[in-house]
């Protein structure tokens, strides 16, 4: 991949967004579905200009850690704590219906039982990039809806690694081995994380706070340093990211190194939509492509309903449980992860991987389009919804 063809490849995904961005604007459409919708029109199953994906992933992969590094940033620990304990139930529970309703459907059009489990397991949870992406960020960092929804969304990530992990191989030979390992390496990122914080950064940013320049690289290098060391501990990026922000968070500088990072955010994260759209491969039986959007389709309204009777039950009131479950109502960028590492470890043939990613794809954009159409949103086409 010489510069040419970066830099080609770029002005692609940025000039086509911007173009077919503007007429869903105007026409009042999620601006959201036009970056995927681009993906797929400039990708190797449409026009395609952009022959091969594979970089272009791993670059928009940043803007999924930046997200999660500046949720950190806007969270107490001691609050996310109380946090998981509300919720762990919960998320556990409907994770648990979602995988049995995603693995009844798999076997009806076909799959073996290895396919079905894992097509459950990849359809449990929900988007961590779609859901933080369209709330609003002050009902996110300030409101209840927020809190909730970030913790179901970290629990969800912590499962989806487990189930990635045993994907791979990489785990021991009983479950509860396997989750004290996990669980003693999160231990020790964090508290490694706070105490670099307190001996390191905190003197290092108070020192030097008056330097803009200073504080946004030093800042971006402790959110890519840990997001590192949670990868080589076998644990995601996302969650280093997020671990160094929530360590960062209680610095007087937090709140101006999160304005600062959200331009370049919201850069990564177009090409990580539009890698969603250019990752479709649409030649297979189209029975399989037919089913696969229409279950992606009617899982959105089935989660949502299931989640609103959780959060009801959990105590939460009509109101919130009702904007929580259509926010919560897609699939993951983890279905699209655990399709990939099934199929590399040959348990997962290419037609049953790709029924995943369709429906995942499906989900996203009838999920958005309810959002954007009922709650508020930071790109809603009505200004009477739309929230920064």
């Amino acid at each position: 991949m010489n510069i040419e063809s970066i830099i080609f490849d770029l002005g692609v995904i940025i000039i086509g967004s911007a173009v077919l961005g503007t007429l869903f604007l105007y026409a009042r459409q999620p601006i959201i579905i036009a970056y995927i919708a681009i993906g797929l029109a400039a990708g190797p199953s449409g026009f395609g200009l952009i022959q091969t994906t594979d970089h272009i992933e791993q670059i928009s992969h940043f803007g999924v850690i930046l997200l999660l590094f500046l949720i950190g940033l806007n969270l107490q620990p001691e609050k996310l704590i109380g946090l998981f304990k509300e919720t762990s139930l919960l998320t556990f529970g409907t994770s648990l219906t979602f995988g049995l309703i995603s693995s009844g459907f798999a076997l009806l059009i076909g799959f073996d039982l290895t396919a079905c489990l894992i097509f459950g397991g990849a359809m449990m949870f929900s988007s961590t990039v779609i859901g933080l992406k369209l709330i609003p960020t002050t009902t996110l960092h300030h409101k209840r809806t927020g809190e909730i929804m970030t913790s179901v969304l970290l629990l969800q990530d912590a499962l989806a690694i487990l189930v990635i992990l045993f994907l791979t191989g990489d785990q021991n030979e009983h479950l509860w081995i396997t989750f004290f390992v996990l669980f003693a390496k999160l231990s020790t990122l964090c508290l490694l994380a706070f105490l670099g914080v307190r001996f390191v950064m905190t003197p290092l940013l108070l020192k030097f706070d008056v330097i803009q320049e200073y504080t946004f690289v030093a800042t971006l290098a402790w959110c890519l340093l840990w997001a590192e060391l949670a990868f080589v501990l076998g644990l995601s990026y996302e969650l280093g990211a997020f671990i160094a922000g929530l360590s960062i968070g209680s610095c007087i500088a937090a709140r101006a190194i999160a304005e600062h990072l959200k331009p370049l955010r919201e850069f990564f994260l177009i090409l990580f939509f539009f890698a969603v759209g250019a990752a479709l491969n649409l030649n297979m039986d189209i029975w399989l492509i037919l089913s696969a959007i229409l279950f992606g389709a009617f899982l959105v309204p089935i989660k949502a309903w299931v989640f609103r009777f959780a959060f009801a039950q959990a105590g939460e009131s009509p109101k919130l449980a009702k904007e929580l479950a259509a926010r919560l109502s897609q699939s993951s960028e983890f279905s699209l992860l655990i399709a990939f590492s099934a199929l590399s470890m040959g348990v997962l043939s290419t037609d049953n991987a790709m029924v995943i990613q369709i429906a995942t794809i499906a989900s996203f954009i009838v999920s958005t389009y309810w959002v954007v159409l009922k709650h508020p949103t930071t790109i809603s086409g009505d200004s009477a919804l739309r929230r920064d």
